[in-house]
C-alpha cells in the first residue's frame, strides 16, 4: 500500500524536487500540491473526499497562510493526515511552534533528500521525526504513543506492500 503525500510549498522547484524524490520511492505516492497556504487547505479538503491523504509536507513560510496556521487547520479538518514541516527556518522557536500546532515532523530544507522519505514513513507509522539539523530544544516531549526518530531512519519494509 502506498503512503499518499500532499506537497505545500510556494516554490515550484521545491515541489518538483520533492515530488521526484518521493515518487522514486516504491511505497510513496504524491497525490497533490499547492503553492499557497489557503490553496493547500482548499485542495486538501477537496482531495480528501476521494483519496486518503496520509501525509502533508508543508513549508513554514508561504503566502496567504503560513505553515504553522496551515498545520493547525489540517489537524482540525483532517486529523488522520500527519503534517511534516519543511523549513529553512529551524530555530528552537520555529520547531516548538510547529509541534505545538500539531506537526509530527520538522525537517530543515538543507536536510538530505533521504531524510524526507524517512520522515514520511515515520509519521505514517505514528511516530515523530526531527531532522538532524534542527535544534532538539524546541521539540516538546513525545506522548507515549509517539516515538521521536532522530538521525536514525526507521527500518524500511522488505516488502513494499507492508507499512513501515
Amino acid at each position: 500500500m502506498n503512503i499518499t503525500v500532499f506537497l505545500a510549498d510556494d516554490h515550484a522547484i521545491v515541489r518538483d524536487g520533492l515530488r521526484a524524490l518521493l515518487e522514486a520511492q516504491s511505497d510513496i505516492r504524491v497525490v497533490g500540491e499547492a503553492a499557497t497556504g489557503r490553496e493547500a487547505l482548499r485542495r486538501l479538503k477537496e482531495l480528501s473526499a476521494s483519496v486518503v491523504i496520509d501525509v502533508a509536507i508543508v513549508d513554514i513560510a508561504m503566502p496567504e497562510m503560513n505553515g504553522i496556521d496551515l498545520t493547525r487547520e489540517i489537524v482540525a479538518a483532517l486529523p488522520s493526515t500527519a503534517v511534516v514541516i519543511l523549513s529553512m527556518y529551524s530555530t528552537a522557536e520555529h520547531v516548538s511552534r510547529a509541534f505545538l500546532a500539531g506537526a509530527r515532523a520538522f525537517l530543515a530544507k538543507e536536510s538530505a533528500g533521504t531524510e524526507v522519505a524517512d520522515a514520511v514513513r515515520t509519521v505514517h507509522a505514528g511516530g515523530r521525526y526531527v531532522s538532524e539539523r534542527v535544534p532538539k530544544s524546541g521539540v516538546p516531549a513525545a506522548t507515549p504513543q509517539q516515538t521521536v526518530s532522530q538521525s536514525a531512519p526507521p527500518a524500511r519494509p522488505k516488502n513494499p506492500q507492508c507499512k513501515a
